[in-house]
């Protein structure tokens, strides 16, 4: 397949977003509650922002999604790891960014994993 580079930027942005939306959807899901809850305590200033943890959630989404299919993919046609994929996937999980994920979906572009 081996689509353009923006291309495959805005085909994972789209992936990233609606991930995005089924965090939002879990976060915001409604429980009934089972005891009384104590109050929560003061939030840390040095801690993540919750957007910037949601964002991340949503990454990390997509980029399991991806792993399971070209997990998927090596368990029918077995052989080396794609050249470049442990690289870039390190790079993700120490970064989580979008930039980080397209380089990962590259590779598995290459693939035709992504059709």
């Amino acid at each position: 397949m081996t689509a353009s580079p923006e291309t495959l930027a805005d085909s994972m942005l789209t992936r990233v977003n609606a991930a995005r939306r089924a965090v939002d959807r879990r976060a915001n899901a409604s429980r009934p509650r089972l005891r009384r809850q104590r109050p929560a305590p003061p939030a840390d200033p040095s801690a993540p922002k919750l957007e910037d943890t949601r964002e991340t959630q949503s990454l990390k989404k997509v980029f399991h999604e991806l792993g399971v299919t070209y997990r998927r993919y090596r368990s029918q046609i077995g052989g080396p790891v794609a050249p470049g994929l442990r690289a870039a996937t390190d790079l993700f999980r120490a970064e989580p960014s979008l930039a980080s994920l397209v380089a990962v979906a590259a590779i598995l572009d290459q693939l035709d994993l992504l059709s």
